[in-house]
């Protein structure tokens, strides 16, 4: 499956880009969040009284599902990742994040590059992570080594 992606089931992109773009044996997966596709956040809780609490962990888990399941309808998997860069509003969180990831990757995944920003699209985003990942295609199968 080759060109640009808005996959269905998932929350629309929040603008006029897809949420995957394949080209040749690389999958490129935009900017990702834990919005889900009601347009609420994993991670993101609001009490009776109007405050928020926000859990990195959950988010961070919710974001790695969502890329999942974006590779997912292109024939690739958190297997194929080579490259993710993660995006987080507050170094603070990078432990709790770091713990999450931990229990989807390893020292044999993707490369990594986390980073501090000043904020994201939506003030109950905590994380976004964009990604790249290669697969090997023989007649539009995706090959396992």
């Amino acid at each position: 499956m080759t060109g640009s992606h808005v996959v269905p089931g998932k929350a629309r992109p929040r603008g006029r880009f897809p949420h995957v773009k394949v080209v040749g044996d690389l999958v490129f997966v935009s900017g990702t969040s834990s919005r889900l596709p009601d347009n609420t956040f994993a991670g993101a809780e609001v009490d009776e009284l109007g405050v928020t609490t926000l859990d990195i962990r959950a988010q961070t888990r919710a974001v790695i599902e969502n890329i999942r399941d974006i590779l997912a309808a292109v024939g690739a998997t958190l297997d194929d990742l080579v490259q993710v860069t993660a995006y987080l509003v507050s170094m603070n969180d990078f432990g709790g994040y770091n713990e999450v990831y931990g229990e989807y990757f390893d020292e044999h995944g993707p490369t990594r590059t986390t980073v501090a920003v000043h904020q994201l699209p939506h003030p109950n985003l905590l994380i976004e992570i964009q990604a790249i990942a290669c697969v090997s295609r023989t007649d539009g199968q995706k090959e396992r080594s």
